[in-house]
């Protein structure tokens, strides 16, 4: 148990083994996966195995936020970028999938195909 200092004494914040964090604590993945968010709050704890060369910050879950959503208009205009990008410039055609930057043209105007 190199890595098991929960009083943060030897390396400045609590420390737990990899996979032995106590409950009410997650990374930002686990906090993402249960639609939270850090919310401001600064890092509570902290992973750390492979010789101290792999850490992951962990969050309070009690103090964590909800995620933002986002606003009709920033949801329009992610919208308006997709489509652009779904538009061949060759033969004004939308297209079910963003056209190939490599080529510029959709599958159809490129000659011989994608390679």
């Amino acid at each position: 148990m190199v890595f098991y200092d929960p009083t943060g004494e030897r390396f400045g914040i609590p420390t737990f083994p990899f996979k032995l964090a106590p409950d009410g604590y997650a990374t930002l993945r686990q906090l993402h996966a249960r639609n939270l968010r850090p919310g401001g709050q600064s890092v509570a704890a902290q992973l750390m195995w492979r010789r101290g060369k792999r850490v992951a910050f962990l969050y309070r879950i009690d103090l964590a936020l909800p995620k933002r959503t986002a606003t009709a208009a920033q949801l329009a205009a992610l919208d308006k970028a997709n489509r652009a990008k779904r538009v061949c410039p060759a033969c004004l055609q939308l297209k079910p999938y963003q056209i190939p930057r490599r080529t510029g043209a959709c599958l159809d105007c490129t000659p011989g195909g994608v390679s």
